[in-house]
């Protein structure tokens, strides 16, 4: 069956007065799969790392990379995805990358062991990258006027139900089918996407796209990588070890030479210069906050569930419904509430509810059943949802009208990036504060490095083992222990959380709009696709 791919002509009737054709329906529920699928497909797995550990083994650092190393991917390749997209054509870089994320995610439910696995997997987030803002750029060439609006809106449902339904989805999968068909369910649905769409997408690109600046696409990601290393390692072999301060430093030098791309490239992908703006700043400080109040907790809370609560793959999934279900409703109802309350102030106002929710959670002891987590969980993931849909919008209207693209650019990289960077901070910290509760109950017979792999064990929720390692302390010690740093760790995210929120209210004053912009979550990676051309 043949496709006629829409003049332009077609499409300028197919968006007057918002109205989107059957053709356009039925192009737009396929990107909607998308939109559902990626995320989608980021959350799930980490129902599914404990039985991913079980039947392949591997070290701490190689299960947590299954995490850690899809959002370093995800972040690092988002800063190429576009300016590649305008110059080699969006149609073009959004089908090669759905295609290879497709087979990427057969190979990743066959993967004979977690190094396979952990490579795989990585490239596999770098392809979800380029198909994700390749395609949307593409999407965008559809429509125009009233149906983009409408059309991204869309897509922006189509996100937070990705998130919302991950847990969900992942834990009936692990729990009925294995850990596997998690990745087979991706491959399929992503096929489905690209036999769908790419026969109704126009080809685009952008005229006046120049030389890709891939030395600052390089530059940043070693950045990134070298940032991400020297974290996870520290607690593992010492922050003050020549591996971890060698990774600190070769950070540092790389930061400077990646400035230094960029403020001598003609186009950078990046202009440093918006971080001249006091109030660009302050914005910024809402998506750490969103990543440390709400993407921590849906990384870090399930090994809890799991290792400590006892809970199943299945009830962990359902448990995390109050967490990330708001994702899916709250948005609409803080953008009408922008009617009444500046933006910046009621963003804080969540976040201060966010940052009690986290209390909350803190005070939860170890074994107090499932109902105790979901009125704290409800309230993080309200307090994550009210400046979820709205801080893209605050980053474009704290700067000038001409530096929309670019600001909107960096903000998402901030956003992606520092997701990636809050797992693994959560991380290091948790497995530090539970090392040194071990150090001051186990007997001095026991040597750093046993102390190590404990802390590891328990944080991964193998209480288990670990008892049988530490015969010294009972479950019952090993489980309060890991309590206490648990509840620690999160005390620290709340005051992280409240911090943000205090910036936002107090330096994201009521500014002058130079425009009327809506940006949902999904148009702040949409406009990198627009950074080369501001």
């Amino acid at each position: 069956m043949s496709h006629n791919v829409p003049s332009d002509t077609d499409v300028a009737v197919a968006n007057r007065n918002g109205h989107i054709t059957p053709e356009k329906w039925l192009l737009l529920g396929a990107i909607f799969l998308a939109a559902v699928v990626m995320p989608l497909s980021a959350i799930a797995p980490v129902v599914a790392l404990p039985a991913i550990g079980a039947e392949l083994g591997g070290s701490a650092f190689a299960i947590n990379w299954i995490v850690n190393g899809a959002f370093l991917a995800f972040g690092s390749a988002v800063m190429a995805a576009g300016a590649l997209a305008d110059r080699f054509g969006r149609k073009r870089l959004f089908t090669l990358g759905l295609g290879a994320y497709s087979i990427l995610s057969l190979i990743v439910a066959v993967s004979p062991s977690i190094l396979v696995l952990d490579i795989v997997r990585t490239v596999q987030s770098a392809a979800a990258a380029l198909a994700m803002i390749a395609g949307f750029a593409a999407l965008a060439q559809e429509f125009e006027g009233p149906a983009r609006t409408r059309a991204f809106s869309i897509l922006g449902t189509g996100f937070g139900v990705g998130i919302a339904f991950g847990p969900i989805v992942g834990g009936a999968l692990v729990g009925s089918l294995g850990w596997r068909a998690i990745f087979v369910m991706s491959a399929v649905l992503s096929l489905i996407v690209l036999l769908v769409s790419a026969p109704r997408l126009r080809e685009s690109r952008d005229p006046d796209a120049r030389q890709f600046d891939i030395w600052g696409a390089v530059t940043f990601t070693v950045t990134l990588v070298l940032l991400t290393l020297a974290i996870m390692q520290g607690p593992q072999v010492g922050w003050d070890s020549k591996p971890v301060l060698a990774l600190f430093a070769g950070c540092i030098a790389m930061l400077g030479v990646f400035l230094a791309v960029e403020r001598a490239h003609e186009r950078p992908m990046l202009d440093i210069t918006l971080f001249t703006y006091p109030r660009f700043l302050a914005v910024l400080s809402l998506p750490v906050a969103v990543a440390y109040s709400f993407i921590v907790v849906l990384f870090v809370l399930p090994a809890r569930l799991s290792g400590i609560e006892g809970m199943s793959a299945t009830e962990i999934g359902l448990l995390m419904v109050p967490l990330s279900a708001p994702i899916t409703i709250v948005p609409f109802l803080g953008a009408v509430l922008t009617k009444w309350i500046q933006p910046g102030l009621l963003s804080g106002v969540g976040l201060i509810v966010g940052a009690g929710g986290l209390v909350l959670l803190a005070l939860i002891e170890p074994g107090a059943g499932g109902l105790a987590f979901v009125f704290p969980l409800l309230l993080i993931g309200v307090g994550a949802a009210i400046p979820w849909g709205l801080m893209d919008d605050l980053a474009v209207s704290v700067v000038p009208k001409e530096r929309a693209g670019m600001a909107v650019g960096i903000f998402a990289t901030a956003r992606v990036a520092g997701e990636s960077v809050a797992i693994v901070i959560a991380g290091a910290i948790l497995l530090g504060l539970t090392q040194r509760g071990l150090h001051q109950a186990l007997p001095a017979t026991f040597s750093p490095d046993m102390v190590v792999t404990i802390a590891n064990g328990i944080v991964n929720g193998k209480i288990t083992e670990a008892v049988l390692t530490t015969p010294a302390l009972s479950s019952s010690e090993l489980t309060q222990l890991y309590g206490d740093a648990f509840s620690a760790t999160t005390l620290v995210l709340a005051a992280i959380t409240l911090v943000a929120a205090l910036v936002s209210i107090g330096f994201v004053r009521r500014h002058e709009v130079k425009e009327s912009v809506i940006i949902t979550g999904t148009e702040s990676e949409l406009a990198f696709c627009e950074v080369e051309r501001s």
